[in-house]
């Protein structure tokens, strides 16, 4: 079996915030009403968090779990852990209206970190970042791709679609620059 390798290799960056692009990440998209029976308990054996609220991510060490939309959860764990992951959802949740897909491979994920770190998602993206919670999911755009990120600590994750991770990485160093920090 080949070993997993992240979107750009582990890039990194050094402006006025640092950007590095981390991974490969284990991630599940989990498709499935609020109401379906067992979905609390089946997220809770995948990630040991609770089923995330409207907008929000629940973190747990390594894993997290993510309210994406109405009817859609996105599971982070280790990479290494995504089928045994899948598994338990097929368990917890068996004869439930559910679908389960690894998508590890498709996203590529990026942290801007730094005391400035909201000015460069700030540069990218149309959402009031001074508003955003930490432990607030917003799903928006970083400039014209979709994106998806939270605050925690003194940084961002930012998770974005594999085929566009050279673009966005781009972005977020251009963004990032010495000298381009918002007034």
């Amino acid at each position: 079996m080949s070993e997993p390798v992240s979107a750009l290799g582990g890039a990194t960056h050094q402006g006025f915030a640092t950007i590095r692009e981390i991974g490969p990440l284990g991630m599940i998209t989990l498709r499935a009403k609020p109401d379906v029976k067992g979905l609390a308990a089946a997220v809770k054996a995948v990630t040991g968090t609770a089923l995330p609220a409207q907008r929000r991510i629940e973190v747990n060490g390594d894993r997290a779990a993510g309210w994406m939309s109405p009817d859609e959860y996105l599971l982070i764990l280790p990479y290494a852990d995504v089928a045994a992951g899948l598994a338990a959802l097929a368990a917890k949740l068996k004869g439930e209206h559910h679908l389960a897909v690894d998508v590890s491979d498709a996203r590529a994920v990026f942290r801007i970190e730094g005391a400035k770190a909201d000015q460069v998602l700030a540069k990218l993206s149309p959402v009031d970042l001074a508003r955003l919670e930490p432990g607030e999911l917003r799903r928006s755009r970083a400039a014209q791709v979709a994106a998806a990120f939270w605050k925690d600590g003194e940084g961002y994750t930012l998770v974005s679609f594999r085929s566009v991770a050279g673009y966005v990485m781009g972005l977020l160093t251009h963004s990032a620059q010495t000298g381009s920090e918002l007034a």
